[in-house]
Formats: C-alpha cells, structure tokens, sequence
C-alpha cells in the first residue's frame, strides 16, 4: 500500500478515536460445512458470531414518519474493517457488510441498509454504513 495510503487511513482513524471511538458488533453468521444436509433443508441453525469493530462514530439520522424507529450513520475506520475482512476471509469490506445479519450497537440490532466508502489516492479510508432499527 503506498505511503500516502497508509497515512491517510491512520489519520482516518485518529480522528474517529478523538471524536468518541465507539464500538459496535457485526453481527455475521457461523461459517457452515455445505455437506451438512439437515442445514440444506432448514433443519438446524448455524448459528451467529459478533465481530468487534473500533473507532465508530456513531451519527443520529432523521427518519420520516412512517419510517424506522432509529436511523442512524456509522463512521468505520478503514483499518478496522480491513482487518475484519482479513480475519473473516471476505472478498471485500461490500461483501463483508452484506453477509452482516446486522449491526449490534448499546442494546439495539440494526439492520444494514447501505454503505458507502470515501477514497483518498485510491486508498479507502472511511465507510459510512447507515442502518435502521
């Protein structure tokens, strides 16, 4: 990863930590032996892990009427997420979040309702995942 990458996103994360450094839990199902026939036919519950994400900034977002109770903006450190993709063997930080069955943060689970990335020299160094309650 080139230099100036690698100073953005600790510059990235730096600032989240300053501003609060929350943490929130991702919450992704157990990986699963596709052999196991009573979990093909629905038989059996594979089960969930949570995986620890920090520095979040947690952002509270308006929500219209006849919306989601709580809608709220995750600012995630590129660090962070890398490491969670490298630790769980995802593809990449999108395919990561989809296979999210939500996001775990105080007492609430979220459900992930989209993402975005912020790029500086090619390098990402932000995700703001928004999720509804």
């Amino acid at each position: 990863m080139p230099i100036v990458g690698t100073a953005v996103m600790r510059a990235a994360d730096a600032m989240l930590r300053a501003l609060g450094g929350d943490s929130i839990g991702l919450v992704l199902p157990l990986p699963t032996e596709t052999s196991n026939a009573s979990f093909q036919l629905g038989l059996s519950d594979p089960g969930a892990q949570q995986v620890m994400l920090s520095p979040v900034v947690v952002r509270n977002l308006t929500t219209p009427a006849q919306g989601p109770r709580q809608r709220l903006e995750f600012l995630l450190s590129a660090l962070a997420v890398a490491d969670a993709v490298e630790a769980q063997g995802a593809a990449s930080a999108e395919a990561l979040f989809d296979a999210a069955l939500g996001i775990q943060y105080l007492a609430d689970l979220f459900h992930v309702e989209n993402m975005s990335t912020d790029y500086f020299a090619g390098v990402a160094y932000l995700y703001h995942v928004v999720a509804v309650e």
